[in-house]
């Protein structure tokens, strides 16, 4: 199957072929005055193979500079499902988080569910911060 556009236009690649379902390799790469043909089998690059949805997410996800709070009021959802999306990312990406200290990883987790919890006039100021000072947080 061959399509046919002009020279300018760049199509998306698609993920699987139409006719087969089967996936997709580039096998052709050419310059942009055309003078240079580079044949092969190339992968798509990770990213391309992610669902819209995710590529959105991480669009979100650089333009809030991984900071989960503003990613919270960008994308209107909670902390957890912010985690459970980044996980889900780092597993479609294929990779793996890096290791840290688990006790710093739950405490920040705490830390999180007391703000939201203030945030959501569950608990006062007051309570907010004696949670805080539980936590460890400084």
């Amino acid at each position: 199957m061959v399509c046919k556009m002009s020279k300018n236009e760049l199509l998306a690649i698609p993920k699987v072929c139409p006719v087969t379902g089967e996936s997709l390799y580039v096998s052709e790469l050419t310059s942009a005055k055309g003078e240079v043909v580079i044949r092969g089998k190339f992968a798509l690059p990770e990213q391309d193979e992610l669902s819209e949805e995710m590529r959105d997410f991480l669009v979100v996800f650089l333009r809030a500079r991984g900071v989960i709070s503003t990613m919270e009021k960008e994308l209107g959802i909670s902390y957890p499902t912010v985690r459970n999306k980044i996980d889900a990312l780092l597993e479609a990406m294929k990779l793996e988080p890096f290791k840290h200290d688990k006790k710093s990883e739950a405490k920040a987790e705490d830390r999180a569910k007391i703000l939201k919890q203030l945030e959501d006039g569950e608990i006062s100021a007051a309570e907010a911060k004696e949670m805080l000072k539980k936590a460890g947080a400084k």
